[in-house]
């Protein structure tokens, strides 16, 4: 019998890497490894103008005009309270006036303009599946029902970022609350980052939900013959729900030993962070670079990851997949996804801390061989083309679709 590839229509948070959503380059190297396990895919954002590439085609965002109003107007509300966001409460942030009234106005706008939009595509390419990642959950309400009755085809949400999503934690200050005004029920499945955060999914409504892992594609993320730069490097998307541990493994070793030269990527670091320099965002595309040019890289996992069982974030498996040698704050789980003491380390406080850089420093060999038995790990079980295959699985598409 002819076969064709399996074909996704996925509907994303944003393709354009420019927005520095954390999800957004996972994403990317997701996509290319369904597109290396033989998926046809075609993706549209939600938020900003499509970007092609080797390996998706692209469809419009319909409502990219109002997105970059609402972006606009948040950004105008927050420099008039003298900041860079519109910041919530670290725990169980309130469901505000604001968020309402923005929800009514999407349910009115958006959402409308998102289920013609889908049904044409959905009508046009004959997808297999649809899933639909890490958009507000709530934006779509109504939506996921629609296409399945419609067009009988299953609709899957993709949620990266699980627990920090979650009510009670209400996602990062750059975005909205997912969950507020959503019913997960909506989908035939619920795929999530965290093992732990499962229960809760179920909880909230999700008929069937699978945990995910994130990972890396260890041709982009490799060792890199660059000069050292820095001695202990630091990326991340500022320090909110990780304070205090950037206080830990940053602020007071730096001033402890001042021999040892501290760089922190990215910005929004409100928190103490010692002497370290602070360089600001790096590129992505340079960010293989930055890891291979520090002697030793942190793993600063938000507290509601490290804490929630299983909850995996990109960082880890990046950073040993380019060889990097590992420094990490505790995290629930870490352990079943790298071996502590041999692909990296874990450290309880500031002197654990130090006593590991001390360590690392003083054997550079050592150290290089600890980031190449990351790798190795990364290689026998974190890969994205791993990833890709569990996902088609999950969506029974992993064998070619008869035509």
């Amino acid at each position: 019998m002819p076969v064709r590839a399996p074909r996704i229509l996925a509907v994303a948070s944003a393709v354009d890497l420019d927005f520095r959503y954390g999800c957004t380059p996972a994403w990317w190297q997701l996509w290319k490894g369904l597109y290396e396990a033989g998926a046809d895919l075609v993706v549209t954002p939600y938020r900003g103008r499509p970007v092609e590439s080797p390996w998706w085609r692209t469809a419009s965002n319909p409502t990219y005009r109002e997105g970059e109003s609402y972006a606009a107007l948040r950004g105008g509300l927050a420099r008039l309270k003298g900041d860079r966001y519109l910041r919530r409460i670290e725990e169980s942030p309130e469901d505000s006036a604001f968020d309402k009234l923005t929800r009514e106005t999407i349910w009115k706008v958006v959402t409308p303009r998102w289920r013609r939009h889908l049904d044409r595509l959905v009508e046009r390419e004959r997808p297999d599946a649809v899933l639909v990642f890490t958009v507000p959950m709530a934006h779509f309400r109504g939506i996921p029902e629609y296409l399945r009755e419609r067009h009988g085809v299953p609709v899957v949400f993709y949620d990266g970022d699980v627990p920090m999503s979650l009510p009670e934690y209400g996602g990062m200050d750059t975005g909205f609350n997912y969950y507020h005004g959503a019913d997960p029920s909506e989908y035939d499945l619920v795929l999530s980052n965290s093992e732990g955060g499962l229960d809760r999914l179920h909880e909230l409504g999700a008929r069937r939900a699978e945990a995910v892992l994130w990972a890396a594609d260890p041709e982009f993320f490799r060792p890199l013959p660059v000069e050292k730069d820095s001695d202990v490097f630091f990326y991340g998307y500022g320090d909110k729900f990780r304070r205090e541990w950037m206080a830990a493994l940053v602020g007071e070793p730096s001033r402890r030993d001042p021999r040892i030269d501290f760089a922190l990527g990215g910005r929004d670091f409100r928190g103490d962070v010692g002497r370290a320099r602070e360089i600001g965002d790096v590129p992505f595309n340079a960010f293989a670079r930055a890891i291979s040019a520090a002697r030793v890289n942190l793993n600063v996992t938000r507290r509601a990851h490290a804490t929630v069982d299983g909850s995996s974030t990109c960082r880890p498996f990046e950073l040993a997949s380019a060889g990097a040698a590992i420094v990490s704050n505790p995290h629930a789980g870490l352990e079943r996804w790298f071996e502590p003491g041999s692909e990296l380390l874990v450290v309880d406080d500031a002197d654990g801390a130090l006593d590991a850089y001390r360590a690392l420093l003083d054997d550079p060999a050592e150290a290089e061989a600890m980031g190449a038995r990351a790798r190795e790990r990364v290689l026998d079980e974190h890969t994205y083309a791993h990833r890709a295959r569990q996902v088609l699985r999950l969506l029974g598409l992993e064998a070619a679709v008869p035509v």
